[in-house]
């Protein structure tokens, strides 16, 4: 779900040039959401294999990450492990959710409507353990590194970020900036022309950079606050949040009266919360991480990749061949180029 700060942050647009050389860290399971959510045949129905495994999140793993390393970035995977015992009931929520729009997208399907289909088909997207073994393969056939959290990804690409092993965390999501990430990065594994929910409209989709420092100052507000702010509009704990509060409103409740607690006092309504809001800001301050984790880039195995995707899902070996050969060419001229600037560097220093 995600925490809609949204419209009281500001994100500041980048080329993948502002980020070659750079480790970031991929929300795994946000990432390949994304995947098996947008690539899909204009019914909904997701790419399978001639097996009938779904590969849509191993086309999205492929071509985004190919793209993403010829452009020089270094990216690692974080995948969740055990989610944490307050997330329960809203993991049981969305069990339901998902059962509820694979029914519609059946009803959908036999009207007809295609458009409706698709929505439906989205929001009923499930990633089964199988799926996410696959894409782990894939990663180590690319020489992407992943990392195991033992509990959510998001809260652990954030401390590998606070302890400076990555440069930013990837997620559509605004949590990590809950979990002190100094920096996060939205949009990159969705980059480019991308069609409007609901619209036969399209829009150019392009890397957004937020700083937490930043964020917190033209805020004016501290860590502890922005997670509480976070609590108002609702998490991943208390999905509901607050109703009637948005964005501004809960910046402005939060800035008036200093916390979660104070603000709720100058409400004129109850409210409810599934969670203790304590236990809430307690998850995001000191979420389960480990320091048990190696970061090894190797090359890709180019062979590997070719025989998993194409002997075994049914890839077109052409195109992934292309793809492959793109990389390496792409690499060179990358290495070349950074061989030349650090050779540039040397004589600056030299006739200073």
């Amino acid at each position: 779900m995600g925490v809609k700060l949204g419209p009281i942050v500001s994100a500041v647009e980048i080329g993948f040039e502002d980020l070659r050389g750079k480790v970031v860290a991929i929300d795994g399971y946000n990432a390949l959401y994304q995947f098996l959510s947008i690539i899909r045949q204009p019914d909904g129905t997701p790419l399978k294999d001639s097996k009938g495994r779904i590969t849509s999140h191993l086309s999205g793993v492929f071509y985004r990450m190919v793209n993403v390393l010829e452009e020089g970035v270094l990216p690692v995977f974080v995948f969740d492990g055990v989610p944490p015992e307050i997330k329960a009931a809203e993991v049981e929520r969305r069990k339901e959710k998902r059962t509820e729009a694979a029914e519609k997208y059946e009803e959908a399907l036999e009207a007809g409507d295609m458009e409706q289909a698709f929505v439906y088909a989205t929001q009923a997207t499930s990633l089964r353990k199988e799926m996410v073994e696959g894409a782990k393969h894939l990663l180590d056939l690319l020489g992407i590194p992943s990392v195991m959290a033992p509990s959510e990804g998001e809260a652990q690409a954030a401390h590998m970020a606070i302890k400076g092993d990555v440069w930013a965390v990837v997620s559509q999501d605004f949590d990590s900036l809950l979990h002190g990430a100094p920096r996060m990065v939205r949009n990159l594994t969705i980059s480019g022309k991308r069609k409007l929910p609901r619209k036969k409209q399209y829009i150019v989709v392009k890397p957004e950079l937020l700083e937490l420092e930043k964020v917190l100052s033209e805020l004016e507000i501290t860590q502890e606050q922005l997670i509480d702010i976070g609590i108002l509009l609702g998490t991943d704990f208390n999905p509901e949040g607050v109703k009637g509060v948005g964005p501004k409103t809960a910046l402005k409740l939060i800035k008036e009266h200093g916390s979660l607690e104070e603000a709720l006092k100058h409400l004129d309504k109850e409210v409810f919360f599934p969670v203790k809001p304590e236990k809430i800001r307690k998850w995001f301050l000191k979420p389960e991480i480990t320091d048990n984790y190696v970061l090894e880039k190797h090359d890709p195995d180019f062979e590997g990749t070719i025989d998993f995707l194409c002997n075994e899902r049914d890839f077109s070996k052409d195109r992934v061949s292309k793809a492959l050969k793109k990389l390496t060419k792409r690499k060179k001229a990358i290495d070349e180029e950074e061989k030349k600037k650090k050779q540039q560097t040397s004589l600056d220093v030299f006739f200073q």
